[in-house]
């Protein structure tokens, strides 16, 4: 009876040894399985972001940090202004533009000013400040420093009455050529309808696009509008800027068509003369 109850005790003991070994084991295959199941679908060999003790992400010591994190607002992170600049600028003071200048606890202060040619506005007991290429709160920060001397912590609002209108043009073998409104979304397109369409000189197929990048860059793009009718595919139409301008080339057989005798003309469109 000994002998049986002592077979029965190495026995129990000997699964409970078996199942330890088995626990442990599969402790420590769980990790590796989570590791490579992370990283099966990174086929491209990009580096997973690295995990800190705290469960917090943080990034690979060879990735840029530049390349990491883009600044907002800006174009890649850039900022160059021939890249896109800023993507909802703020609207910047020209010449002519009328401005009215409010001072809430000081009403005899407030003025309507219109921007002189040479960008410069006079306002009471202030003098003269030179505003063209300001925002608004800009000039209303200037406004209230320049008015510091005179007034204690004054209180300043400034509201644009009236300013140059976003336009575009439109200009060569068009129906009308001249400077049109940009009062919502347009297209080359639809720029080009606006202008009266085609003429029978035009050249559909590298219709041009000048957009104004900085004072000194001008970008341009050749647009084969001809094939984009014919495909039935807009997806390529740009949208237009303000101040861009969409030139319309002549064709080359127009150029020449006008040095050709009419006869010499008819015999050569005419498949009858053959």
């Amino acid at each position: 009876m000994n002998a049986i109850l002592r077979t029965v005790v190495v026995v129990a003991a000997g699964l409970l040894v078996q199942q330890s070994v088995v626990v442990a084991a599969g402790q420590e295959v769980a990790p590796a399985a989570v590791v490579s199941s992370l990283e099966s679908p990174n086929s491209s060999n990009v580096p997973l972001p690295a995990v800190g003790s705290k469960g917090n992400l943080s990034l690979d010591t060879q990735t840029p940090l530049d390349a990491a994190i883009t600044k907002p607002g800006r174009a890649e992170g850039t900022g160059d202004p021939a890249l896109g600049g800023e993507r909802h600028p703020l609207y910047r003071l020209h010449k002519s533009d009328v401005l009215e200048v409010s001072f809430t606890f000081s009403p005899e202060y407030d003025q309507t000013v219109t921007i002189q040619p040479d960008g410069r506005i006079s306002l009471k007991h202030v003098g003269s400040l030179f505003v063209e290429g300001l925002s608004l709160p800009d000039l209303t920060d200037a406004v209230r420093g320049a008015c510091a001397g005179t007034l204690h912590d004054p209180e300043v609002s400034i509201a644009l009455k009236d300013f140059e209108k976003p336009y575009f043009i439109a200009t060569g073998e068009v129906a009308r050529p001249g400077k049109y409104e940009l009062r919502s979304e347009i297209t080359v397109n639809e720029a080009v309808a606006m202008a009266g369409g085609f003429t029978k000189q035009s050249k559909h197929s590298q219709v041009v696009l000048f957009r104004r990048a900085a004072d000194d860059l001008v970008e341009a793009r050749v647009l084969n509008l001809k094939q984009m009718l014919n495909h039935r595919n807009l997806s390529e139409d740009m949208h237009l800027r303000p101040g861009d301008l969409v030139y319309v080339p002549q064709s080359q057989i127009s150029k020449i068509q006008r040095f050709m005798p009419t006869s010499s003309m008819g015999m050569y469109m005419s498949g009858l003369k053959f």
